[in-house]
């Protein structure tokens, strides 16, 4: 039933248990993302129990206007009316700015009047980047489009870093911005789509260096989460935007998260209150003792059907002396009269490690890029499918690193739909063919499911 409550997720013991949406771009009496928002926030008042607190980053408002009282007015409306029934003294929320809201001088100055925010932040961005505490979690709220340093896009580090560093103990950090560092369903560009190319290994490093969980962000207007060195990218633009990025794919949503000492958890609710899409994060350790070997060739694998578990590969060996354009295989599916539905191997000049995925006969396959491997390289690669994180699902990591990253690719699904074939090759293409061998000595592949 469309009243019935909705059981929100809790942490395992201690710990924390939220709600972040974002970019709902309201505020205007009897426009139409104000009848989507309030179809989100339907479905976030259902929730039971109800959060401790919310995080939004930004786009509240449809804003984008010169002038100040037609600005205000909108955050009015949409302080006062379109998120009236929420109690701020009990579910504090916390906002980023966005750039439908701070986008020049005048709009940032009415962003730290109408919402307050905590004036911990740097000189000149007092009330748009800041920090809150709340016992063992850090949440620090970034500005990415700060005016003093160019606008959209661009985001400053130092305080970033210093004040990670100063919460140090905290055991759980967010940081919660507006745009994506990292690409997403194929939306790129710098600054327009993501943080300032210029900026954005800076940032990412600080985040890797100081251990913070996720960082949070939305503007792409989609559900997307992936993985940078062991830190979570979680892009979540759902909350009233009525287009989508791409439309019949994405859809409008909320994540309701819980926090504790094993990880984190979330479930993402459409406007209907079902459940689209979870995560538990970190993947739960597995048994050294499940790896299964393949021999050279072409066998049954022992496993097939619905993308269920996550699936772990790890291939050892060395690359050929010199450099190889053409196709080298690590290993790869099959089915019968079908291009291969997941091909994993190294392409091109500067050898980069490829992920291969077919979505159904007749249509193209879609790509995902990982490292690129020098000529005479010993290599010992994990590849990993997660068929819980869409596109970013398909991971990487070294063997001595556990901290796992998203190939690149440009899809806005990943491998949730697939169906695992029964039979694998290893160090070649199709069964039964001898054609993308892998060039170099020594290749060994195992794979265990979790």
């Amino acid at each position: 039933m469309a009243d019935e409550p909705i059981p929100a997720l809790l942490p395992r013991g201690a710990g924390h248990q939220f709600l972040i949406y974002g970019d709902s771009c309201s505020g205007v009496p009897g426009a139409l993302h104000e009848q989507t928002f309030a179809a989100v926030n339907a479905v976030v008042r259902r929730l039971a129990p109800a959060p401790e607190f919310i995080l939004f980053p930004g786009d509240e408002v449809i804003g984008l206007t010169p002038d100040p009282d037609v600005l205000r007015a909108q955050w009015r409306h949409w302080l006062n009316v379109e998120t009236g029934w929420l109690d701020r003294q009990r579910t504090p929320m916390w906002h980023s700015t966005g750039n439908h809201t701070a986008y020049d001088e005048m709009s940032e100055a009415v962003f730290r009047d109408v919402l307050g925010m905590p004036r911990n932040g740097p000189p000149g961005q007092e009330g748009l980047s800041y920090w809150v505490r709340r016992g063992d979690l850090l949440l620090v709220v970034v500005h990415t489009l700060w005016t003093g340093l160019g606008g959209e896009g661009h985001v400053e580090t130092d305080w970033l870093d210093a004040t990670l560093n100063a919460h140090a103990d905290a055991r759980h950090k967010i940081v919660l911005g507006h745009h994506p560092v990292f690409p997403i369903n194929g939306f790129a560009g710098s600054c327009q789509r993501e943080i300032a190319h210029e900026d954005r290994a800076r940032f990412w490093d600080i985040l890797v260096k100081a251990g913070v969980l996720a960082y949070v962000c939305s503007h792409i207007l989609a559900f997307d989460v992936q993985v940078h060195r062991g830190v979570l990218q979680l892009c979540t633009a759902g909350a009233g935007t009525a287009h989508r990025m791409p439309e019949g794919v994405e859809y409008l949503h909320g994540v309701q998260v819980a926090l504790d000492a094993e990880g984190l958890r979330y479930q993402v609710l459409d406007t209907e209150g079902l459940v689209r899409e979870g995560l538990e994060w970190p993947p739960k350790p597995p048994n050294e003792a499940d790896w299964r070997v393949l021999a050279a060739g072409a066998q049954d694998a022992g496993f097939s059907g619905p993308t269920e578990a996550f699936v772990e590969w790890r291939c050892t060996g060395r690359t050929a002396p010199e450099a190889r354009a053409p196709a080298q295989t690590f290993f790869s599916a099959h089915a019968a009269d079908a291009l291969a539905p997941v091909w994993v191997g190294l392409r091109g000049v500067r050898q980069t490690l490829t992920v291969i995925v077919g979505r159904q006969p007749g249509r193209s396959p879609l790509y995902w890029l990982g490292p690129d491997l020098a000529p005479d390289e010993a290599f010992d690669l994990h590849i990993g499918f997660h068929p819980g994180m869409g596109p970013g699902g398909i991971l990487y990591r070294d063997h001595d690193d556990q901290r796992w990253t998203s190939c690149s690719g440009a899809s806005a699904t990943g491998i949730e739909r697939l169906a695992w074939p029964g039979r694998w090759s290893i160090g070649q293409g199709q069964a039964g063919l001898s054609d993308r061998p892998f060039a170099g000595p020594g290749l060994s592949v195992a794979f265990r499911t979790r």
